[in-house]
């Protein structure tokens, strides 16, 4: 891995838990003291409850948009989408010593509770997936670092 390595999380939303902001300053803290990690927060759009899949869309479009504008497309970008390649910490640790090892900048995508635009999937050059189970994106955040810390 290389040293000058930039790992970027774009996520959805904010975290509005406390004990979810300790636990990422605690990780990111230990992250950083290897290599350079950051955390772009977008604007997360509200929803209702019961909207039509064209407003569902309209939404996760929107923040897709808020996505894009943090994408470098030269670095590599990482969506986390549930239906990606299921992937262990092994694995995981594998893609980021071996198979990136070589590039400058990580990129990794959270996106809110509907998901990733199609637009910021189709950028993608890897989907990955922590297994089938749904999980908040903000405590997904948490889950991601977590594995970082171990990866990098």
């Amino acid at each position: 891995m290389k040293s000058n390595m930039e790992i970027s999380i774009i996520t959805v939303g904010k975290l509005k838990e406390d004990y979810l902001r300790k636990a990422q300053e605690i990780f990111l803290k230990e992250i950083g003291n290897r290599i350079r990690i950051r955390v772009i927060e977008v604007k997360d759009e509200k929803t209702k409850e019961n909207v039509s899949e064209k407003e569902l869309s309209r939404v996760k479009n929107l923040e897709g948009s808020g996505i894009m504008k943090h994408l470098d497309l030269k670095g590599k970008i990482i969506a986390m989408d549930i239906s990606g390649r299921r992937t262990t910490s092994e694995m995981l640790r594998k893609m980021l010593t071996d198979e990136w090892a070589d590039e400058s900048k990580i990129q990794f995508i959270i996106g809110g509770s509907l998901g990733i635009s199609d637009e910021v999937l189709n950028l993608a050059h890897k989907r990955v997936s922590f297994g089938p189970m749904t999980y908040p994106h903000q405590l997904f955040r948490v889950m991601l670092l977590e594995e970082l810390t171990k990866s990098v």
